[in-house]
């Protein structure tokens, strides 16, 4: 199952990769030529991509590798780690192609760019539309948030490349009419990109940070696990349950409650029927802890943890 979804996941980042390459190579070319400062801008950013998709093809391979001595939980978080760095590249280009079209503006804009700039700026929208959609379904489907990031990054260019689009055809509508301030559109519409890729990168960043540090998943999250937990034999109750996340799956902690009177043995043997449980219903559970407490109907088991816990008890 992990190496079916690191080989889809593999593949929607190559097909990342190889789709900005293409386009950035695309709008470069046709930026120069037409005269498009936004265009070449939208080319800037294609090519950021091709950094940001590597980066998530290095988190994906990262996070595949098995658990060992200094990280016992695996590494899963370094999918969010690469999340991270596209977010970060996102930041850097809107603050490149911000500056590079205010100093158009002040450098004063002679001519409108070449009708020819629109078709290859179509273009772009419906490759960049076709990758967020494919990226952002597969991400939700893998639990990918490297992939989720890459296919929000793919939607801020379709969003650019639209902002783009308009102002290069209000440009060359303003050279028809005779209109030489609409030229003043194009790199316009550069500074709209900068400010659409900035907002995204810092969403990003903010999203990405908080999946890295430790987060566990909130009760009606857990609810599932929770009713697992205590449709196993020999569980009376759950004092508490917690699913920490850890990039793509969840590490489970979970306090059960058994009959005081059985042996340590039958006690360990319901925790592992438990684990079992756990493991074998829930995809995205990658591994569970389990502490054995012994019941107590009158005054229900609790240790010191437990009771300075932000999380409530939860009795069968």
């Amino acid at each position: 199952m992990a190496d079916q979804r690191y080989q889809k996941a593999r593949f929607a980042a190559w097909l990342g990769i190889i789709g900005n390459i293409a386009l950035a190579v695309m709008k470069g070319i046709v930026g120069f030529l037409s005269g498009s400062k936004a265009l070449l801008a939208d080319a800037a950013n294609s090519l950021s991509d091709v950094a940001g998709s590597i980066a998530v093809l290095i988190g994906l391979k990262a996070a595949k590798r098995p658990p060992d001595e200094e990280h016992p939980y695996g590494h899963g978080k370094a999918e969010s780690v690469s999340a991270i760095i596209v977010s970060v590249l996102l930041l850097l280009v809107g603050l490149e192609i911000g500056f590079n079209s205010v100093k158009s503006i002040f450098a004063g804009v002679g001519e409108a760019p070449e009708r020819y700039a629109l078709i290859a700026i179509s273009i772009s929208i419906v490759v960049k539309e076709l990758l967020f959609q494919y990226n952002f379904r597969l991400g939700k489907k893998l639990s990918s948030h490297a992939l989720i990031a890459s296919a929000w990054d793919h939607r801020t260019d379709v969003m650019s490349s639209v902002a783009v689009l308009i102002g290069v055809g209000a440009a060359v509508l303003g050279n028809y009419m005779n209109q030489p301030l609409l030229f003043y559109m194009d790199p316009i519409a550069g500074i709209f990109v900068a400010v659409l890729v900035l907002r995204m990168g810092y969403k990003m960043v903010k999203d990405s940070i908080h999946k890295t540090i430790d987060h566990v998943l909130h009760q009606e999250e857990t609810e599932e696990l929770l009713e697992a937990a205590l449709r196993v034999k020999g569980v009376i109750a759950v004092n508490e349950l917690r699913a920490r996340e850890h990039g793509h799956y969840v590490i489970v902690d979970i306090k059960i409650c058994v009959n005081p009177k059985i042996t340590v043995v039958e006690g360990h043997d319901i925790g592992k029927a438990v684990k079992h449980q756990l493991l074998s219903k829930f995809s995205h559970v990658s591994d569970v802890f389990i502490h054995v407490n012994p019941y107590d109907s009158g005054y229900p088991y609790k240790d010191v943890d437990s009771e300075h816990s932000d999380y409530p008890t939860l009795l069968h």
